[in-house]
């Protein structure tokens, strides 16, 4: 409890009461009240992050989602060499996010050199490019998560749908998928809260460019905090709003998808 107080809550609380603050440090901070808030709305680039993290989260859940379901699915067929395919998908997931991004980067300039453009200077290569890294990076996490669910699901479920004539499609929809509704729960919540959270790779991979286009909330607010003199209050304010932001969207989806959940 003591270290949960020192290293989590003490630095919450001061972090929330820095953002009514000017500062360049915690010693000199300067209440301003809520004048950082208003300069964080009045700055162009956090809502145009904004949008573009929500496209990018959307499109993410969606894709990590389905492929990592349809992997485990294939992978819990019985068919030889699961567990080597198993920890092949898993392994991108143990590599680090500043590493993949540079990694992605080299690979992207290599294909795209050859039509005359980069991955920097096109905002719908860079987003697409964020979008392939992230999708390698997490499905094979997920897919562990959906197995899991899928060998939880009683056999006698299944069996009790083939004796009562339910062909292979009628068994997914039917009885698979209603009753993986907690892995489901799960996996969206990961892919939402990291999707919203993502830096090292953003950072790695298009720093944003151009002119800010792919910049996600994240670095967003990484480069209002240190990147510009004098807004560190501001770039504390943007990421109180962005701490609310993903909680409460993190709490919307889980009402959504509990209230899907079955009892078996």
């Amino acid at each position: 409890m003591a270290a949960f107080v020192i290293g989590f809550i003490v630095p919450f609380a001061e972090g929330i009461y820095l953002s009514f603050c000017k500062f360049t440090t915690i010693r000199d901070a300067e209440f301003v009240g809520l004048q950082n808030y208003i300069d964080a709305f009045k700055d162009s680039t956090f809502p145009d992050a904004f949008k573009f993290t929500t496209l990018f989260a959307i499109v993410t859940l969606v894709l990590i989602n389905v492929l990592a379901f349809l992997v485990a699915l294939a992978l819990t067929q019985k068919i030889k060499g699961t567990n080597v395919f198993r920890t092949i998908f898993f392994m991108p997931n143990l590599i680090g996010g500043i590493v993949l991004g540079y990694v992605w980067q080299l690979i992207f300039d290599a294909i795209f050199s050859k039509f005359d453009t980069a991955l920097k200077l096109n905002e719908v290569l860079g987003f697409w490019g964020l979008v392939i890294l992230v999708c390698w990076q997490q499905i094979g996490y997920m897919m562990i998560v959906y197995i899991a669910g899928l060998q939880a699901i009683p056999e006698d479920i299944q069996e009790a749908a083939m004796i009562d004539g339910a062909n292979r499609t009628q068994r997914l929809f039917r009885v698979t998928i209603p009753n993986m509704m907690p892995s489901i729960t799960i996996c969206t919540f990961l892919t939402i809260t990291n999707s919203f959270k993502l830096f090292d790779q953003n950072l790695a991979l298009t720093g944003g460019e151009p002119l800010h286009k792919t910049e996600m909330l994240a670095l967003n607010i990484y480069e209002t905090f240190y990147g510009r003199v004098g807004y560190e209050g501001v770039g504390q304010a943007k990421a109180v709003i962005f701490f609310i932001l993903v909680v409460a969207i993190g709490l919307i989806q889980l009402r959504l998808t509990r209230s899907k959940e079955v009892q078996q």
